[in-house]
């Protein structure tokens, strides 16, 4: 009975393991791919907001990648080079936990402030969210395109709910849209 509870165990264990690695070989395969996009949530950066009276110009105002989350970044250069995957332009949100997570993973970034997001302004999050889309729309042939940005930044853009450090690949179909090709979570 031990060893069949134990069987089981490891059959499950070895199955997950395999469908993970099925499903992160299709997200780098879908990155190949011309005009593909990389909807990134920044790194791990302990809290839920900024504190009140946060800073754009000043880092030490706001919540920021703590030592966990400076190591996942780097980790998710490290998975980008493992799997030979160049990286063309390289945005990020102006808050420093995004602009960090930027550099550490890819060596470069490029401020953008439409991927900041506006969670209290429905008008402008409307609005900062159709100007994100003309750019993925118009991002066609070239390396894939880094949008480094938020939880609700990324759910608005994608429809899924990821965790920090997680990112969505965003494939061009035949008709010129992109879709969701597939996720990935760096630890």
């Amino acid at each position: 009975m031990v060893l069949m509870r134990r069987s089981v165990w490891l059959a499950v264990v070895l199955g997950a393991f395999c469908v993970s690695v099925a499903r992160a070989e299709s997200v780098w395969d879908a990155l190949r791919a011309p005009g593909s996009v990389v909807v990134l949530r920044h790194s791990y950066a302990p809290g839920g907001f900024d504190p009140p009276g946060a800073s754009l110009e000043d880092c030490s105002t706001q919540r920021n990648l703590d030592e966990s989350g400076r190591a996942q970044a780097a980790r998710i250069g490290e998975a980008f080079r493992k799997n030979a995957m160049a990286v063309g332009k390289v945005l990020s949100s102006p808050r420093c936990r995004c602009l960090d997570t930027a550099r550490l993973a890819f060596g470069r970034v490029e401020r953008w402030d439409v991927l900041q997001g506006a969670l209290n302004d429905t008008d402008l999050r409307r609005r900062l969210v159709a100007e994100a889309r003309k750019a993925i729309d118009a991002h066609r042939d070239a390396a894939p395109l880094v949008l480094v940005t938020h939880g609700s930044v990324v759910t608005d853009l994608t429809g899924l709910n990821i965790r920090m450090g997680e990112f969505v690949v965003l494939r061009r179909a035949p008709d010129g849209t992109h879709a969701v090709a597939g996720q990935l979570y760096v630890e």
